[in-house]
């Protein structure tokens, strides 16, 4: 079993077929079918089965992928670790990040990275910790930085705590209801929640409970931040959003936050990384500058 058969495969399931694994990889295809085989021979088993919409795992090459993939990007990891150590600027670095991470402190790191790292390749995914886990543990993204997850994470994973948090109620620039004093006084507002926040509307609903207030009238939601900055800055919708919000550079001049007398608790902003591995220097760095923003 070499390394070039394994990154064929995690190849293959990333871009969904032979054709676009072989043009990702500037390999002719005949090399990817000819390693996936001989896989497959070792392995006893069928890695594929092919459907309409591409090649899709077998059973047997779901938990085999698992490994394959761990195997692939620790290898490259190790290679990025070893040429930044010896003052080679390349590499990749992959993060995911929640919502107030990618206002409060993206904006002001990602240059400091990017004039100490130029030629490392950045991936950034937006998202909250479920939908990183798994890519987290299979090495394809070095570390989250967000809201923390509402359980324990999984064995192989540490969670550091960061800071705390609190959530606000913004408007757009000049909203009927942008000098309410007393949250009382949103009642009869309708509100935009954002699936980039754990249980958004859930929480907004305790919040109306907690006043005795009917349930509230909740029409959009939104599945990216810049869903949330259209939806808020083009319509009388109010969200409740993190407090950093208020400071966000590319929203300051079209949104604001009520100066409600009220602060209501949001997700803690957590880092997670997986246990006993470290990071390579290019996203170590990455993860100090964006910690230096910590509001």
């Amino acid at each position: 079993m070499k390394l070039s058969q394994l990154q064929h495969l995690v190849a293959i399931v990333k871009f969904g077929s032979l054709r676009a694994a072989a043009r990702e990889l500037d390999t002719p295809q005949p090399v990817l079918t000819r390693n996936i085989r001989m896989l497959e021979k070792e392995l006893g088993g069928a890695l594929f089965v092919r459907e309409s919409k591409g090649m899709v795992l077998s059973s047997i090459g779901r938990l085999f992928h698992a490994r394959a993939s761990l195997i692939v990007n620790e290898s490259q990891r190790a290679m990025d670790e070893v040429a930044q150590s010896l003052g080679e600027e390349h590499g990749a670095v992959a993060i995911a990040l929640s919502i107030m991470p990618h206002i409060a402190m993206l904006p002001r790191a990602l240059p400091q990275f990017r004039a100490r790292y130029p030629n490392v390749r950045i991936q950034i995914v937006e998202g909250l910790f479920p939908d990183a886990e798994q890519a987290l543990r299979d090495g394809v993204i070095d570390f989250y930085l967000g809201a923390a997850p509402k359980s324990a994470v999984m064995p192989g994973l540490s969670s550091e705590l960061i800071m705390e948090n609190t959530r606000a109620v913004v408007a757009r620039k000049g909203h009927p209801l942008s000098r309410a004093t007393s949250f009382r006084q949103l009642a009869q507002a309708e509100w935009a929640t954002t699936a980039v926040n754990y249980d958004a509307a859930h929480d907004l609903e305790q919040v109306y409970d907690s006043y005795g207030l009917p349930r509230p009238r909740i029409v959009l939601n939104a599945k990216s931040a810049l869903s949330m900055m259209v939806a808020i800055s083009s319509s009388d919708l109010l969200a409740m959003l993190p407090m950093q919000w208020n400071d966000f550079t590319l929203t300051r001049d079209a949104l604001e936050v009520i100066p409600l007398q009220e602060r209501f608790p949001a997700p803690a902003i957590v880092m997670v990384k997986r246990t006993g591995l470290p990071l390579t220097p290019a996203a170590e760095f990455f993860a100090d500058v964006l910690l230096r923003q910590v509001p």
